[in-house]
């Protein structure tokens, strides 16, 4: 079996990544890091027209009718360029809630007590039950796209009763560890929406597409390492050339191509057991590539104007999401007694 990339694959990986590039490069991160952390509306409609979300939606439906190897080559340019908002709720939200697919509606998820992120900037809400069990995912949807985020002390739902209720006396924002990443705990009861088939196979999708961004986030925490290595000198000569420099990038880059044939192979099975094995290992080459990408850069890796260190947040937050580290790592022992 022949798992190289095709050139359809090839293509779609480099369009995305040129679109990315161009709406979301390094400056216009800094910027936005800078500002407010909401959802940018335009370039998520954007990526709607680009078909990001729809990609796996039938042709009939308005998709590509593509499937889960092309949505993880997306998801992993995503990761790479740290893209924040909702994106894989509201991926996995297209055609069931409206707007979704072609990027005028922000969806994001509430996993049992988890915090929620982009809360504020939402107009659908994926509700999972916590043990993720078949059927038990619903759709709570809003209504017409916001352009801002309100204060805290005035959120507002366009429209939807449940969604409305849920972000004005059922929710509190929290201090996120992720600057791109606004969280709020859901303290109230959440309606009962629309009930949506699978939620177990929602939340291993979800878990597929998070290692798929965990792995974009690896692999460009590598290159940044080995960039600086070659270009910082130390005692007359780049830092790459010294012993401790070379091994930190060579097990970086273990770590993640490791990673890459887990996550690429659980997409090409869809196998629960093997999407597990895939999270647990682009969970740890995210993590523990930025950390090393942090020694690699010295003091200066942990400064607000570098970028390494929000590679590492982005990381730990994700390292959460979908499937926790203890579960998978049960399913994988289930599976193996």
């Amino acid at each position: 079996m022949d798992f190289q990339l095709s050139d359809d694959q090839r293509a779609l990986r480099a369009g995305i990544r040129d679109i990315l590039a161009g709406r979301f490069g390094r400056d216009r991160m800094r910027a936005a890091l800078d500002g407010c952390a909401v959802v940018d509306r335009a370039l998520w409609r954007e990526l709607g027209e680009a078909g990001f979300f729809a990609l796996r939606l039938p042709e009939t439906e308005g998709g590509a009718g593509l499937g889960l190897p092309e949505a993880v080559l997306l998801f992993e340019e995503a990761g790479r360029s740290l893209l924040p908002g909702p994106l894989i709720a509201t991926h996995l939200a297209a055609g069931a809630v409206k707007g979704a697919a072609e990027g005028e509606a922000v969806v994001t998820v509430l996993d049992g007590v988890r915090p929620v992120g982009h809360l504020g900037d939402a107009d659908g809400l994926l509700v999972l039950d916590p043990d993720g069990s078949p059927g038990r995912a619903r759709a709570v949807a809003g209504g017409e796209p916001r352009d801002s985020v309100p204060s805290p002390d005035r959120v507002r739902a366009v429209t939807g009763e449940e969604l409305r209720d849920l972000v004005r006396e059922g929710a509190v924002p929290l201090r996120s560890l992720d600057p791109f990443t606004p969280l709020w705990r859901v303290t109230g009861s959440v309606g009962s929406g629309e009930r949506l088939p699978d939620g177990a196979l929602l939340r291993d999708e979800g878990a597929l597409l998070a290692a798929a961004e965990q792995l974009g986030s690896a692999a460009r925490t590598t290159e940044m390492a080995v960039q600086h290595a070659g270009a910082r000198q130390q005692f007359g000569a780049p830092i790459g050339s010294f012993q401790a420099i070379k091994h930190l990038c060579a097990g970086m880059l273990v770590r993640a191509e490791l990673a890459r044939c887990a996550v690429y192979a659980a997409a090409v099975t869809a196998d629960p057991v093997e999407i597990a094995g895939a999270k647990l290992l682009a969970d740890d080459a995210a993590v523990n590539n930025a950390r090393d990408c942090l020694q690699v850069h010295g003091g200066m890796g942990f400064t607000w104007e570098a970028d390494v260190h929000l590679h590492l947040k982005r990381a730990w937050l994700r390292s959460g999401q979908w499937i926790e580290g203890a579960v998978a790592e049960e399913r994988l022992a289930s599976d193996l007694c």
